[in-house]
């Protein structure tokens, strides 16, 4: 690199500390240290290559009081989300979730055209279009004006703002009330979590239903998942921790249910605290759960740096003996949490030739800090490499058997995350 495209890293002392975003305690305990690493959807155009690019630091922490895994906000989310590259609807396997879930909670909740559904960060209307499909009135929330466009094309009003509770008392006197409010993937996304949720409780009617899904953070730890960190996630939550957080804004969780989804999540299902609904044993579980594996204790947390440590041993020694043995190797998918394990592990062009993804607003770009170039996946069957590197693990089921045609000439498939496996 030459010395006028040298990274900007911005400075925090490995000592420092913050305070707790929930409940304010000073954070002293580290989670994980993965380093410095640009954003991990700051995809870069051909023309960016020539000149320098941010790194933040990405050092996870945990409050010794309530739990609550947090980032620091290095970086504005105006600056983070305001234009995505993330659209939901490219995966196949998460519009059948975002559809399965449209008809279970139109009939749960009797959802009908007197009722309304509002999502909070509804990205390309993956999710409200299957309850318009059924005729009941929705309203999407998404601050990315290029990815609210094209749910608008679906014909889903999309409001272009950031959600908070000011918007939440626009919205509720302008007759937006929630009969059902869903953010799916969002709660990580805020560093202002207390006026977040203080919204949603807004926003919420009387007897109105909250749905929330994010990542469980029993799955990370106990399945190694810290390409999940990265600086548009904020924070990371065991349900225990949210469980708190929205008790502390009226809300109260009556149902959950662990999900397949990046690679293991939870459905949490909120209503005001004096809503007439009962409390299922489902809540009760989880949390023993949780219990059992000492999330109510620092020591799993304390824990968790070194199995990264070794995750990143593991996936060079593999990429060192394949090159080494002249093998070709290339990544699948240009996924968020794969930019934090190749910026990690130091990883670009010289131990990944390219990447693909199906994503049209991705291809033609390169990954930011690795600068490997994405190209649309025919790109595989022109080049033929023996090894393909999924970087979105939780959806390798899905890639295998849209790439199948890699076995027609002994191509493989490896993840590296939970653990680094070649995939028969």
């Amino acid at each position: 690199m030459a010395e006028d495209q040298t990274p900007e890293v911005a400075q925090e002392s490995p000592g420092s500390t913050w305070d707790c975003r929930f409940c304010a305690t000073p954070l002293q305990h580290t989670f994980a240290d993965l380093g410095a690493s640009p954003l991990a959807n700051s995809y870069l155009s051909p023309e960016q290559l020539h000149r320098p690019e941010s790194f933040f630091p990405l050092h996870v922490k945990v409050c010794s009081n309530c739990f609550l895994v947090q980032l620091p906000e290095v970086e504005s989310p105006e600056n983070i989300f305001s234009d995505y590259a993330y659209f939901s609807s490219y995966s196949d396997s998460w519009l059948e979730h975002a559809r399965r879930f449209a008809a279970m909670a139109g009939e749960r909740f009797a959802l009908d055209s007197q009722s309304r559904v509002v999502e909070v960060a509804s990205n390309d209307g993956y999710l409200l279009r299957f309850f318009a499909e059924r005729q009941i009135p929705v309203l999407g929330i998404e601050p990315a004006a290029n990815v609210a466009a094209a749910a608008e094309t679906l014909g889903i009003t999309t409001r272009v703002e950031f959600f908070g509770s000011a918007l939440a008392r626009r919205l509720v006197a302008e007759g937006h009330g929630a009969d059902l409010l869903v953010g799916n993937n969002v709660l990580a996304h805020t560093p202002h979590l207390n006026d977040f949720v203080a919204g949603l409780s807004l926003l919420l009617k009387p007897q109105g239903v909250l749905s929330l899904e994010f990542p469980h953070l029993l799955r990370l730890i106990t399945e190694n998942q810290f390409d999940t960190i990265y600086h548009e996630h904020f924070s990371y939550f065991s349900l225990r921790t949210a469980q708190q957080v929205l008790q502390d804004h009226g809300l109260r969780i009556f149902d959950v249910e662990t999900l397949p989804t990046h690679g293991g999540s939870l459905r949490l299902l909120a209503c005001r605290a004096a809503a007439q609904r009962p409390t299922l044993p489902t809540v009760q579980a989880v949390l023993q759960t949780e219990q059992a594996a000492g999330l109510d204790t620092l020591q799993p947390y304390l824990a968790f740096g070194e199995q990264v440590k070794t995750t990143k041993r593991r996936l060079l020694r593999f990429l060192i003996e394949a090159k080494e043995a002249g093998r070709q190797v290339v990544g699948y998918g240009a996924p968020a949490k794969g930019n934090t394990l190749l910026n990690y592990c130091g990883i670009g062009c010289d131990f990944l030739d390219y990447t693909v993804d199906r994503s049209p607003h991705k291809q033609g770009h390169y990954l930011p800090g690795a600068r490997i170039p994405i190209f649309d996946p025919d790109r595989i069957a022109q080049t033929r490499p023996d090894d393909v590197l999924i970087l979105p693990w939780n959806l390798r089921q899905e890639i295998m058997q849209q790439m199948a045609h890699i076995r027609d000439w002994g191509g493989r498939f490896v993840v590296a995350v939970p653990q680094l496996q070649v995939l028969p």
